[in-house]
């Protein structure tokens, strides 16, 4: 099935790829850089107060300087980053989760049927799929468009809204156009999207190698 997409629909796959894995690593980073730097002020602190208390001169100074110079770095824009990040994520990956098969689904129904009865239904239920995301797009879309005229801007980062908001539409609408990909596959191949849990990406297994103790 790969080996027969075009190399702009491979180069769909890894730009989304890419968008999520960087918006992924960049807020887990920005995230834990602001928890150490927060449990890191309220102990230099405490060895400050200790240091006094012991009548430690020399390390109640450096830790007096060493607070400063974290407290310098201020990081109270990035909880609001982090938020926007994630929902940009959030919105790519449900595109990437209708390419690759890994949304949760209930096919008791699905997989009981055979023959033309499940090729419909399943066709049905890609296609509503399509519909209701060209339609959240569409709205989105509409929202974007106000949102720019307001001139509104985020609290923290008085980042404008629209970009923001601009997730909404253009993640909507590259989900719409997965599931008409994955609906145009099956209905020439027959052939859907399937994740098994157990697998990692990138790692084989041999047929009757032993799990190692």
């Amino acid at each position: 099935m790969q080996d027969r997409r075009s190399k702009a629909a491979r180069a769909l796959d890894s730009l989304e790829e890419i968008i999520i894995a960087t918006l992924l690593g960049a807020a887990t980073l920005l995230i834990f850089v602001a928890v150490v730097q927060r449990y890191g002020l309220s102990g230099v602190a405490s060895l400050y107060r200790w240091s006094r208390a012991e009548g430690l001169e020399g390390l109640s100074v450096a830790s007096k300087s060493v607070f400063f110079a974290i407290a310098y770095v201020r990081l109270t824009w990035a909880q609001e980053l982090c938020i926007f990040m994630i929902v940009w994520m959030a919105k790519f990956g449900a595109a990437y989760g209708v390419r690759t098969g890994i949304h949760v689904g209930v096919d008791i129904l699905v997989e009981r049927l055979t023959g033309n009865a499940q090729r419909i239904l399943i066709l049905a239920g890609l296609l509503a799929g399509a519909f209701f995301t060209a339609v959240i797009g569409t709205l989105g879309a509409n929202l974007v468009w106000h949102i720019y005229d307001t001139g509104q801007t985020s609290a923290v980062l008085e980042l404008p809204m629209w970009i923001v908001y601009l997730a909404v539409p253009l993640g909507s609408y590259l989900m719409c156009f997965r599931f008409l990909e994955v609906a145009w596959v099956y209905w020439r191949t027959g052939e859907r999207p399937h994740h098994d849990p157990g697998a990692v990406e990138g790692v084989g297994s041999a047929a009757g190698a032993e799990v190692p103790r």
